[in-house]
C-alpha cells in the first residue's frame, strides 16, 4: 500500500465506503446513482482504492462463533532469535485457528489472535502453537466479551474529514 500524499481519503471516498460497507452486494451503478456522481467516477474511485490497498477485499466477513468457535484468545510468544521470525509465521500459518499474527515491540516478539471451541480445544491449539522449536515461551489471554468489534469505518470517516 502506498503512504503520504495519495494515501489521503476524501468525502466522496468515505461516503463510497460507508455505502459498500452497508450493502456489501450493491452494484457500481447504483452506487453511482445514490451518491450522485457518474458510474465512471464511482468505478475509478473504486479501483484506485483496491489499487492503493484501502480495500483490500470484498469477502464475506466471518464469525468464528457462528461456525463453532467461540473462544476468543490472544497469546504472545517470545521467539528463539537463532530460529528467527519466518519459520515460526510458517508454522503458524499452517494452524486454522491462528487468525493473524503480528511482530510486536516489547518482552514478547509476536502477538497472535487465536480461536477454538472451547477451553478444552484451546488448550489442543496452545499445544500445537508452542510445537514450534523456534517458540520458546508463550503466554495466553482468554477473551471474556468483545466490546468493540473489529472496525474501520469510524478511521474512514475520520481520514475523511482531515484531508
Amino acid at each position: 500500500m502506498n503512504t503520504g500524499q495519495d494515501a489521503q481519503l476524501d468525502a466522496l471516498d468515505a461516503r463510497l465506503i460507508d455505502l459498500l460497507a452497508e450493502e456489501p452486494r450493491i452494484g457500481v451503478l447504483e452506487c453511482s446513482r445514490r451518491l450522485g456522481v457518474a458510474r465512471g467516477t464511482v468505478q475509478a474511485r473504486l479501483d484506485k482504492l483496491v489499487e492503493r490497498g484501502v480495500i483490500a477485499g470484498f469477502g464475506p466477513d466471518i464469525s468464528p462463533a457462528a461456525i463453532g468457535f467461540g473462544v476468543t484468545s490472544f497469546v504472545t510468544l517470545e521467539i528463539s532469535q537463532r530460529h528467527g521470525h519466518d519459520p515460526v509465521t510458517a508454522h503458524l500459518a499452517a494452524i486454522p485457528e491462528v487468525l493473524e499474527a503480528h511482530t510486536i515491540t516489547g518482552s514478547s516478539d509476536l502477538l497472535c489472535r487465536i480461536v477454538a471451541r472451547s477451553n478444552t480445544d484451546l488448550q489442543r491449539v496452545i499445544d500445537q502453537i508452542v510445537a514450534s522449536e523456534g517458540i520458546r515461551r508463550a503466554s495466553t489471554i482468554i477473551a471474556l466479551a468483545e466490546q468493540i468489534p473489529y472496525r474501520t469505518l469510524p478511521l474512514v470517516r475520520s481520514a475523511a474529514r482531515g484531508a
